[in-house]
């Protein structure tokens, strides 16, 4: 199929055709998992469409062809996890370079700024993307990325990509996003001006609990060339097995999170009535802070919710481990429901200083909603929040 039928075909339908073509040598309709490590070369010299694994794999072409179908970009690139794809972006900084990223930030990627990016000499700082303001006051003559979320993690603040993309233009810097909470199908920041759109790909495009991955996606062929160049030279590629996996749980995303963002919602509100539970956040709720935005930027509100319960940080800790059906476990994205807390668990390596400055508080609890039925995750949290406020 051409590329510009390919284009006319609706998400889902791309998500299980595209990079996923017919095997020309068998007929099968599951293409082949290339296991090689080096290929054949026509002549000393002379190379071919693949020579070795890490420069290139059959098994990830197709996959990355996949991916850049979905989030709508000129190309994509596959990484052995989330993190190895957020520092192939931090790879494209030098010495005396400056980030600015959001503060709703998920953990690993404060402490590869933090204790990671800072060792060569690049600078962070950190602001509340809410705040455009804020936002371009805290941009300086060396700043040359800015780095936010789709929905922030754990506070699921929204941003307002438009309006940060029009910073990142005046100012002259790559603007680049993780959405790993909103999912190419319910947000795709690329065709909104964004420049890179990473996903930690073990989470919901993978969507089973058995795959550790990463994706980066990018509109501008230059930058593509730059990212794969550094991708070549440090090797954290992924691998065929990985890559297999993580197309076969692309074929389904669409489905999956529709009906577990269906789930959450129902949640959500729900959790907003039960004792013992002080403050419910989740952008599908007209108590989010930026809900309407949520709503005119994303087609549908994710599957993640967070909420505090009127406890403190043992107590908090004794609610999440008391749930049966919710595995107290990091991680989201998959079919099954996870709970942690993030001020222990996803968010450890903060400073304390700056869970408290940001509020990660003791008392959060996060959950990635799956596709259990609501019914019975909502007798699973009333015990265990029952359970863990009891004294």
């Amino acid at each position: 199929m051409s590329t510009e039928k390919t284009d006319q075909l609706k998400f889902r339908t791309r998500a299980i055709h595209v990079g996923n073509e017919v095997d020309a040598e068998t007929g099968a309709v599951v293409p082949p998992i290339h296991m090689a490590s080096t290929f054949q070369q026509p002549g000393a010299g002379e190379w071919g469409e693949y020579d070795y694994s890490r420069s290139g794999n059959p098994t990830r072409a197709g996959l990355q062809r996949t991916l850049a179908s979905l989030d709508s970009g000129c190309g994509a690139l596959a990484y052995s996890s989330g993190m190895a794809a957020i520092h192939g972006v931090m790879m494209l900084l030098e010495q005396g370079q400056h980030v600015v990223a959001g503060c709703d930030l998920y953990g690993g990627a404060y402490r590869l700024l933090h204790k990671i990016c800072s060792r060569s000499g690049i600078e962070v700082t950190l602001v509340d993307l809410t705040d455009l303001d804020a936002v371009r006051a805290a941009i300086r003559p060396e700043t040359k990325l800015l780095w936010g979320e789709t929905i922030g993690n754990p506070l699921l603040s929204i941003p307002d990509l438009k309006g940060l993309v029009a910073i990142a233009k005046e100012q002259d810097i790559l603007f680049g996003v993780d959405n790993t909470f909103g999912t190419p199908a319910l947000i795709r920041p690329l065709e909104m001006g964004v420049d890179i759109v990473m996903h930690s790909a073990t989470k919901y495009l993978g969507g089973h609990s058995d795959c550790l991955a990463g994706s980066i996606a990018v509109s501008d062929p230059d930058l593509f060339d730059r990212l794969y160049y550094i991708q070549n030279a440090t090797g954290a590629v992924l691998d065929p097995m990985s890559c297999f996996l993580l197309s076969r749980g692309l074929k389904t995303l669409d489905l999956r999170v529709r009906e577990q963002t269906k789930t959450a919602g129902q949640l959500a509100a729900w959790l907003e009535t039960v004792p013992g539970v002080r403050r419910v956040l989740y952008p599908g709720l007209e108590s989010h802070p930026q809900h309407a935005l949520a709503t005119s930027q994303f087609d549908g509100h994710g599957a993640i919710v967070c909420f505090e319960i009127d406890g403190d940080f043992k107590q908090t800790a004794k609610t999440c481990k008391a749930t049966e059906l919710f595995r107290l476990a990091v991680s989201l994205g998959a079919v099954e429901s996870l709970i942690e807390q993030p001020a222990s668990m996803s968010h450890a390596s903060y400073d304390p200083a700056d869970r408290e400055r940001f509020g990660i508080t003791d008392r959060l609890i996060r959950l990635s909603v799956g596709l259990e039925a609501v019914e019975d995750l909502q007798a699973d949290l009333l015990q265990a929040i029952k359970q863990g406020l009891a004294s």
